[in-house]
């Protein structure tokens, strides 16, 4: 993992901590691992107590924890950070350690825990865990269940681990805001028993939504409904990690949503079935199939299924403009408009002018447009047969023979057999169709124009 070590053990950060608990007052304070890396981190072992198959998390990393007196401990950071969002955009946030979210805690069901909690924030912040059956007083909502923690503070919340699951942490304090600027985790905890629901692969993601305009970096933190940035982990397509599975695994896929609306998860080729709640887990019996699964706003689901057939599988949103960038909710349609006359007056006026929308907005997927300095194509990405048009709330589950049983690096496209990819006929007539060939160039995997305000040529992203 590319990690930086911090230590904050001064006088004033023991004497905020011994506000919580009087135990922890003697007690050094665990160092804070940082990493700010916008790509997924190998998945970390436990070094010692129960083992448990690791979690991998998309475009993120698991907080490591130190043993101590029979106490897992660690320690969580409050503080202003960068995330880059994709490559060509990076936004100024409120996270944990570096990141936005912050890093996965992981345990085990009856574990004891210690979780200290900095506050490097301007205002003052508390953390609520959110789905865990602890004592009152460390549920984190500031006011009612403890006293805020205020800047250049620590606090510690100390709890046994009752059940197993999937879990999230995010403020109680000035939530509208601190929330909107990124301030979220996942909290998973494996069940006691290792034969209990064993996966060979287990990704975690929240779901998370943001309103920056193009050309900005800070969130507009009083927006209710109309956001223009839909991510996963703060991470936007093309910018989000595939999921890397070995074929034959079973696999687990566990999504929090932490938006102001509900999203429809779909996954291409493969049923599932739905095995986790935020209740906990959901009896053999009482699985259901899907295709689909609708995450509700403040929930959690986990589905299973055994990656029994190659390919890269599209997974996504499936509210369509939730997987679109830099959206703009007042643009005009246009379909079906004749735009030749008014885009010659319009030129001479602004030479850089693109008519488009007369024939639908696929074009925006390979046109080369002028953009503000920190902003993302609205619809981007391309694949090995030609753009993508995607955005936001996608990426792709990519099943393959013979990957290492902990490898999750980017495998590239699929090369599908002979004969099984769709394909152009040369006549519509009755009868046994014939292929037409096909003499285009295939776009490059995962490159895009884009022409910056006052420069010549565009500049190449990948």
């Amino acid at each position: 993992m590319t990690l930086s070590r911090r230590n904050f053990v001064g006088a004033a950060t023991l004497a905020g901590a011994a506000v919580i608990s009087g135990r922890a007052q003697a007690a050094a304070i665990p160092e804070a691992s940082m990493s700010t890396a916008p790509t997924m981190q190998p998945p970390l072992s436990p070094p010692d107590g129960q083992a448990y198959q690791p979690v991998a998390t998309l475009n993120g990393w698991t907080l490591p924890w130190r043993m101590k007196d029979g106490w897992k401990e660690f320690h969580l950071v409050a503080e202003p950070v960068v995330r880059e969002m994709a490559p060509g955009m990076k936004a100024h946030l409120w996270g944990y350690n570096g990141a936005s979210p912050g890093p996965t805690i992981e345990a085990v069901e009856g574990d004891k825990v210690r979780i200290f909690v900095t506050n490097k924030l301007p205002e003052h912040t508390t953390v609520h865990w959110h789905g865990m059956l602890l004592p009152n007083g460390m549920d984190g909502v500031g006011g009612l269940t403890q006293p805020h923690i205020k800047p250049g503070k620590t606090f510690v919340y100390e709890f046994v681990l009752k059940k197993s699951g999937t879990f999230m942490y995010h403020p109680h304090a000035d939530e509208m805001v601190q929330m909107a600027m990124g301030m979220m985790g996942f909290f998973v905890v494996h069940p006691r028993d290792p034969k209990f629901m064993p996966v060979d692969r287990d990704f975690v993601f929240l779901l998370n939504a943001f309103d920056i305009d193009p050309g900005s970096y800070m969130p507009k933190v009083m927006t209710m409904l109309d956001f223009n940035l839909w991510a996963w982990n703060t991470r936007v397509f093309p910018g989000i990690d595939p999921l890397v599975v070995r074929k034959g695994d079973r696999v687990r896929v566990r999504v929090g949503n932490l938006t102001m609306t509900n999203h429809p998860i779909h996954m291409h080729g493969y049923d599932f079935a739905v095995t986790c709640t935020d209740g906990g887990w959901v009896p053999e019996s009482a699985r259901w199939p899907e295709v689909s699964i609708d995450i509700p706003v403040g929930a959690m689901r986990a589905y299973e299924f055994v990656a029994d057939e190659q390919g890269d599988w599209a997974i996504h949103c499936h509210k369509s403009h939730h997987t679109m960038n830099a959206m703009g909710h007042e643009v005009k349609t246009f379909i079906g408009v004749n735009k030749r006359d008014i885009a010659k007056t319009i030129r001479k006026l602004v030479p850089d002018y693109m008519p488009m929308g007369a024939a639908g907005m696929a074009e925006m997927g390979e046109m080369e447009m002028p953009m503000p300095d920190n902003t993302l194509p609205m619809m981007t990405g391309f694949g090995q047969f030609g753009p993508m048009e995607m955005g936001g709330m996608f990426s792709v589950v990519k099943v393959r023979e013979g990957i290492g049983r902990n490898d999750y690096a980017d495998p590239g496209p699929y090369k599908n057999p002979e004969g099984t990819v769709a394909y152009e006929v040369a006549s519509v007539a009755a009868g046994t169709p014939t292929r037409k060939p096909d003499n285009s160039k295939r776009a490059p995997a995962a490159e895009f124009n884009v022409i910056k305000p006052g420069t010549k040529r565009p500049a190449k992203h990948h």
